[in-house]
């Protein structure tokens, strides 16, 4: 069974720091693409980063400098780090783990990120 658990979100103030954790079993996790999506209330789900097998990441433009995703293929584990976060950065966060060869893709629960003084 394939399970992504994430962890880390929570309440934060504008210009501070989170670090969401997504941690995977049931995969073979090295071959899989990881990503994270967030999707506000009201707006369509959207690929905040994602990281491949072989450490290429992208970005999207408003987190650019401010977040830094990584994955650790011991623990099955992958992490974004959220520097100088916004009240837009507000949303659910979700993990993603995508291996379109054999057409497998799993998502977490998700985790409430909300950035608010």
């Amino acid at each position: 069974q394939v399970q992504l658990v994430e962890s880390g979100g929570g309440l934060v103030q504008p210009g501070g720091s989170l670090r969401l954790s997504c941690a995977a079993s049931g995969i073979t996790f090295r071959l899989y693409v990881l990503g994270w999506y967030r999707q506000a209330p009201g707006k369509q789900r959207e690929l905040v980063a994602a990281i491949n097998s072989g450490g290429s990441t992208n970005y999207v433009d408003s987190g650019k400098g401010r977040f830094t995703i990584s994955r650790d293929n011991a623990k099955h584990t992958v992490y974004l780090q959220m520097n100088s976060l916004k009240p837009e950065d507000t949303a659910v966060y979700y993990c993603n783990a995508q291996r379109t060869t054999i057409a497998r893709d799993f998502w977490g629960q998700g985790t409430q990120v909300t950035v608010s003084s």
